[in-house]
């Protein structure tokens, strides 16, 4: 008995004793400035209805984690029930406030086709659906953090006036296109479009 304990005391010890690699071997850093965050969230257009805007997007080894921020206008008319395969979200709110559920049980889900501008470059494949049953609902106010795992539908049902937030997508499949800072800069110097809006 005494040899078995220490021979797993021994295996132990060496398990513990190896090193680990890091995921993302010589790997820098990133900085994005408050200046570079407030352009994208300035140029959106009064009145705007939805407007999901990559800032940045970064290989990190194992995953990309990609950038963005958000702005929503009033809600009006049927909201849509949003889901992704692969990405998983964090939403920051900056300011503004909105209800939304969130849930896996989503009814109605239509898959979006492959040339959808949200699937190719903010948060790859996916679909819509028309609600959420049993769901949990989140009352989202400045300062709060919402964290939407793949695969689980969000749907905002109240946006009074509007809500801006900065988004942080998590894509271990890397079906997102990386974006640099020669290339945000490059995107700003261009302008908002049609092409910006969700």
């Amino acid at each position: 008995m005494r040899k078995i304990i220490l021979g797993t005391i021994t295996v132990l010890f060496a398990l513990s004793a190896q090193e680990t690699q890091p995921s993302c071997n010589h790997c820098s850093g990133a900085y994005i400035a408050k200046s570079e965050i407030a352009a994208y969230l300035k140029r959106v257009p009064a009145g705007m209805g939805v407007s999901d805007q990559q800032v940045r997007a970064f290989d990190v080894g194992k995953t990309h984690v990609d950038i963005g921020v958000v702005y929503r206008g009033k809600l009006t008319g049927t909201p849509v029930v949003a889901e992704h395969d692969l990405v998983s979200e964090v939403y920051h709110i900056i300011d503004g406030s909105a209800t939304l559920v969130t849930g896996s049980d989503i009814t109605g889900l239509k898959r979006r086709p492959p040339d959808d501008r949200a699937v190719r470059l903010l948060n790859g494949p996916g679909g819509n659906g028309a609600a959420i049953r049993n769901g949990a609902t989140f009352e989202l106010k400045p300062g709060d953090v919402v964290v939407i795992p793949a695969g689980v539908g969000h749907l905002f049902t109240r946006i009074d006036n509007h809500i801006r937030y900065l988004m942080v997508r998590v894509d271990p499949d890397k079906v997102t296109p990386l974006k640099d800072e020669a290339a945000s800069r490059a995107d700003l110097r261009a302008g908002f479009d049609a092409g910006n809006r969700k």
